[in-house]
């Protein structure tokens, strides 16, 4: 029997709601590309109650008591004493959220010999240490594109905040004034503005396509071109580098993933090449900009607003400058915990939990990124399907998977468990209709369509089957016998 311990956020301080707003949650067929929702065996929650704190437990108590298996959920994560370390020694899977993140650093690892799985209930696993579960054969694995959208209108909402000035002009009137001068001294339209994108993944695109009817130029950045249908549908303008699309922006919404080459991308340096009064929205990571400069920035009047919900570290302290910097529109971690998200990402994560107990392959489209040696995955593109891709269109270049951009951030291509050769039970999922980089259809845009086989004309004989080139070698290469001379061609019928 397996113990797990989960770690969640504190209940609300006032209790949990007597009743909430809405009874009932809109139906969803699935997610944008044709992804799959979470479909686990049952729920012991009723969707749209709030379930991602203690007290709410994700809904899993029931299921995995009533087969035996142990369930332990705290808030308490910080320091040598918490209850997070001393559950750690005899703990199978730890859950956590990136909005109340468990740091599963490598001495936390080492301290957890029997951790065979890290799952994170959302998306985003940059708290875990993925060399040290690496090394050590642990499944790291979230729930894919649970909460993208939630996300996605999270930033969409930060960018009109900031640019209409809402955050002060109703402090204004909570607190009885009228002022209507003081409100719009700081207020514009966003009409007109030029918007950029800081990676146009899952989250980047759905707040592309949420920004096109304000009648904004779009901007993005990205190591993958779109494809040029989605580049003309939406208007969209692309920049080699975040540095060139800097320059050329008015807001910025931040969606990439950290890792070195994005953490402190947004410093001194590059602040000071935006436009002046530019706005940056960041709901990725919070050390993709500097602490320091985005206060400078906001104080010296580069920056005319600075928003977001994510934090370093997380909780953040009390005396936080981002707390009190002007022009801030800041909030806790929530973009992606909504109740709408909750349930999503806790039937996600009981879905991943039945799968890893029963030792059946995690659903990649789900979560996982037990990756890469399994029969069931999506087959890989030929050599020459490549080749035909790429003379075709430029822009849809087939970027081999990369882990660091796969697991650790909310807008990231399918992830899910990173586990080396000979890591236990988890298995890789088979990809049903998830857009990710190997799959035929997706971003990318759909596969080419076979060739159609070429037809001997009346009263010809076929020339029998050419012998297929040796793999590897290379184009000019002389082996086996001579060639014979080309065949005639005909048109195709």
């Amino acid at each position: 029997m397996a113990k797990i311990v989960c770690v969640l956020y504190p209940d609300p301080v006032t209790g949990f709601p007597p009743q909430y707003a809405r009874t009932s949650l809109p139906a969803l067929d699935g997610y944008p590309g044709g992804q799959t929702l979470p479909t686990p065996e049952g729920l012991d929650f009723t969707p749209g109650e709030l379930v991602g704190s203690v007290s709410g437990e994700l809904g899993l108590r029931e299921f995995l008591e009533s087969r035996g298996h142990t369930l332990v959920v705290t808030s308490d994560k910080e320091g040598p004493d918490s209850e997070l370390d001393r559950e750690l020694a005899d703990a199978d899977v730890v859950i956590s959220q990136p909005f109340w993140p468990a740091y599963l650093t490598a001495e936390r690892i080492a301290r957890a010999p029997k951790l065979k799985l890290a799952l994170t209930a959302g998306i985003g696993s940059d708290h875990v240490d993925l060399d040290a579960a690496i090394a050590r054969g642990i499944t790291v694995a979230e729930v894919t594109y649970s909460n993208s959208i939630s996300v996605a209108e999270h930033a969409v909402m930060q960018i009109l905040a900031l640019v209409r000035n809402y955050l002060p002009s109703h402090k204004i009137a909570a607190e009885g004034g009228w002022n209507i001068a003081d409100c719009v001294s700081h207020a514009y339209d966003l009409e007109g503005m030029d918007v950029g994108v800081i990676a146009a993944g899952r989250i980047g695109q759905a707040v592309l396509r949420r920004l096109k009817p304000f009648g904004v130029r779009l901007h993005y950045t990205d190591k993958r071109r779109l494809p040029r249908e989605v580049e003309q549908e939406l208007g969209l303008t692309f920049h080699a580098s975040a540095q060139e699309l800097a320059r050329n922006i008015d807001v910025v919404s931040i969606h990439a993933p950290l890792h070195p080459e994005t953490q402190n991308l947004f410093d001194e340096k590059l602040l000071a090449t935006m436009r002046p009064g530019s706005y940056i929205v960041n709901t990725a990571r919070a050390q993709i900009v500097d602490r320091d400069a985005i206060v400078r920035a906001l104080e010296s009047g580069q920056l005319a607003g600075y928003a977001g919900d994510v934090w370093y570290p997380q909780p953040a302290p009390a005396d936080h400058p981002w707390r009190t910097m002007p022009h801030n529109g800041m909030t806790p971690h929530i973009s992606g915990t909504t109740l709408t998200a909750q349930a999503r990402y806790a039937a996600g994560t009981r879905e991943i939990l039945e799968d890893w107990l029963q030792g059946t392959p995690i659903r990649e489209d789900t979560s996982s990124s037990t990756a890469a040696a399994s029969p069931e995955r999506a087959p890989r593109r030929t050599r020459r399907e490549k080749r035909r891709k790429k003379r075709a269109d430029p822009h849809q270049n087939n970027r081999p998977v990369n882990s660091g951009r796969n697991v650790g951030t909310d807008d990231c291509p399918p992830a899910g468990a990173l586990t080396p050769a000979g890591a236990p039970t988890p298995r890789t999922p088979r990809r049903r209709t998830a857009p990710g980089p190997r799959s035929r259809t997706g971003p990318q845009g759909p596969a080419p369509p076979p060739r159609r086989a070429r037809r001997t004309p009346p009263g010809c004989t076929p020339g029998p089957a050419r012998t297929p080139r040796p793999v590897g070698r290379l184009p000019g290469a002389h082996a086996g016998p001579p060639r014979r001379p080309a065949r005639p061609r005909f048109p195709v019928r």
